[in-house]
């Protein structure tokens, strides 16, 4: 089956909110085997949405709209998609005596335009709006089903989930659902990704092999449609098998994660416990890991220390290091070395990961923008230094230096067993 979603709405193409309501239902849709292939966002114009309308429904099994559904003039979805198909709009009863309860419970008149919210269209199923007013619509007509959600994110998930979803489903009857795997790498680039598993993403068939990036992490996404989980499994296993065969070494993660919280997992079940140190990332090591509930158990804290002299008082880094004719400086593998090292020793953790670099745009110590080391001391052992060169604007180089961190602390872990 395929989809198209439409999200109705002046103030989403004039950028006043997000449309989150289209990635949430595209990702729901592909869980049961409904492929999403266009998303639209028109405004509250009539002939605008009738044209939406009319192309989606030529175009795609299903038409989702979200938006439009409330009780002012300009909420037309229902009106328009009635005189699209010809259907009269009808009261639900059910939907229209929740409304006039709300406003009796609370002692307020109710004006006759929220009536519009418990109308449906002949021959439509009604969906049931457990958190608002405005009932929802499903219906098939002329070869297209059509379902027809509110715009607020808290009415319409619980909506589709509620009722939507079943609904589908029963309309899909024996059509296969979609089974998918994901899979996280960090420390490789997308490029270079790509590059190891050409052969692999050019011949795929079924199972399919989507990479997708972000900062510092790319996913691999493998789908495949099947009657069952078992025999997805016989699908997936294979092309995976293939991949780690190649770049297993980056795989951190079998699940959609991010690598900080592979990390913290590692952590807790070993019972260790991380410090950090940063200078050019300003805290956001720390705030990735602080981002994730039960992070206290094993994160313990971190310094940023942003200029020489924090280094030098409060991570005991001696300023011949940092300053004055022949030093190291600051962004250098020295310095990297001893901000872990001290660290770890004087809050007594387990291992402890630093950051020193020029995040950009100028260039520090006359060392060029993306220069980053980072360091790793552990409990027992040696302080590793890394010299990582990372492109990019100075939020992305950050970005990147505290994911890259995090993975180097993810592949000590794994090391150890």
């Amino acid at each position: 089956m395929k989809a198209e979603i439409i999200a109705v709405g002046t103030e989403l193409l004039l950028g006043q909110i997000v449309n989150t309501n289209a990635q949430f239902l595209a990702a729901e849709c592909a869980s049961i085997g409904i492929d999403t292939y266009f998303q639209t966002v028109v405004g509250d114009n009539e002939q605008r949405l009738v044209e939406a309308l009319d192309i989606a429904s030529k175009r795609a099994d299903l038409v989702i709209c979200t938006g439009g559904l409330g009780p002012t003039q300009d909420d037309l979805t229902k009106d328009v998609l009635g005189r699209y198909l010809t259907k009269a709009l009808i009261l639900h009863e059910p939907s229209m005596e929740r409304i006039r309860s709300f406003f009796e419970a609370r002692g307020v008149h109710m004006v006759e335009s929220n009536a519009r919210q418990a109308l449906m269209l002949e021959g439509s199923d009604p969906l049931p709006n457990d958190t608002g007013h405005a009932v929802g619509v499903a219906l098939e007509a002329e070869g297209c089903r059509y379902m027809l959600l509110p715009g607020p994110p808290k009415e319409m998930k619980p909506m589709f989930t509620g009722y939507g979803k079943p609904w589908l489903l029963k309309a899909m009857g024996e059509e296969r659902p979609l089974y998918s795997r994901m899979l996280k790498f960090a420390g490789i680039g997308e490029s270079t990704l790509e590059h190891e598993l050409l052969d692999l993403i050019e011949r795929q068939q079924d199972p399919t092999i989507a990479p997708y990036a972000k900062e510092g992490e790319v996913t691999i996404r493998l789908a495949t449609k099947a009657s069952s989980k078992e025999e997805a499994d016989g699908k997936l296993q294979p092309v995976e098998d293939a991949i780690c065969q190649r770049v297993g070494q980056y795989l951190y993660a079998r699940e959609d994660i991010g690598i900080e919280e592979a990390v913290l997992r590692l952590l807790k079940e070993r019972g260790e416990t991380l410090v950090t140190a940063e200078s050019c990332t300003g805290g956001l090591l720390s705030d990735l890991l602080t981002g994730l509930p039960g992070s206290s158990a094993a994160f313990k804290g971190g310094i940023v220390s942003y200029s020489n002299g924090l280094k030098h008082k409060l991570l005991e880094i001696p300023m011949e290091v940092l300053e004055g004719e022949g030093a190291p400086g600051a962004v250098s593998d020295r310095t990297a070395e001893l901000m872990a090292a001290n660290l770890r020793s004087s809050l007594d953790a387990d291992y402890a990961l630093s950051v020193t670099g020029v995040a950009g745009p100028d260039s520090s110590e006359g060392k060029p923008p993306g220069l980053v080391y980072i360091g790793l001391a552990k409990r027992d052992g040696p302080v590793e230094v890394t010299k990582n060169r990372l492109g990019g604007s100075r939020e992305i180089v950050k970005l990147r230096a505290a994911k890259q961190a995090l993975y180097m602390l993810w592949r000590q872990l794994v090391s150890q067993g």
